[in-house]
């Protein structure tokens, strides 16, 4: 049975929003000042406890930060904090954790794929190091390793969806594969081997 959003609901949803584009709009960066909670109703068109209650989230998500006797400012939006307090609930169960595994495995082999044709010899370097400089840390390694997959695949908004993803279940355990994995996706990409990309995130997969 699909569950439809209260009135209630859409209306807080829509002081969220408007602050968003009255952000966006003032093109307001960390640091920056926000206007009083009268201000902003009155800005906004909105009631003061609505705004009230729209700051709240905001504060409690780290997005904004008040200080006593000066204001309310726009911070320095770690999403690390916002990751690790929806971890704790959502990935207890054993199985959310392996499927949502399995969801990443699957975008880092789409970037791998979409990557292909853009990586350069200079790239193949670059990721050479990277396994040999991190090997104390696969977790890190992993991390940084497919940062640069990512950005060659050309798609912000897969390697935005990835990154939360991954902080995501980080969280809760460390994701790195066998070191041997990145050699061999190297060397695919060495000897302009696309499909053996697919089987070899296959296996991953099916561990």
């Amino acid at each position: 049975m699909a569950v439809s959003m209260s009135h209630k609901q859409k209306a807080y949803q829509g002081i969220l929003q408007k602050i968003r584009q009255y952000m966006d709009a003032q093109h307001l960066q960390p640091g920056d000042k926000l206007p009083s909670e009268r201000e902003l109703a009155h800005t906004l068109g909105a009631g003061r406890s609505s705004i009230r209650e729209a700051l709240r989230a905001m504060e409690f998500l780290g997005l904004i930060e008040t200080r006593r006797g000066e204001g309310t400012f726009l911070s320095t939006y770690q999403s690390f904090q916002t990751v690790e307090l929806l971890a704790s609930f959502i990935l207890q169960e054993k199985q959310t954790r392996l499927n949502l595994a399995d969801v990443i495995t699957i975008l880092e082999k789409e970037a791998a794929k979409l990557a292909f044709w853009n990586i350069t010899k200079q790239d193949v370097a670059y990721l050479q190091a990277i396994i040999y400089q991190e090997a104390d840390s696969l977790k890190d390694m992993h991390a940084i390793f497919f940062q640069c997959i990512f950005k060659k695949s050309n798609n912000k908004l897969l390697a935005k969806v990835w990154s939360l993803m991954y902080e995501f279940l980080a969280v809760e355990q460390e994701i790195s594969n066998h070191n041997f994995f990145y050699k061999e996706l190297i060397h695919m990409y060495e000897t302009q081997n696309y499909q053996g990309i697919e089987t070899l995130f296959e296996k991953m997969i099916q561990k």
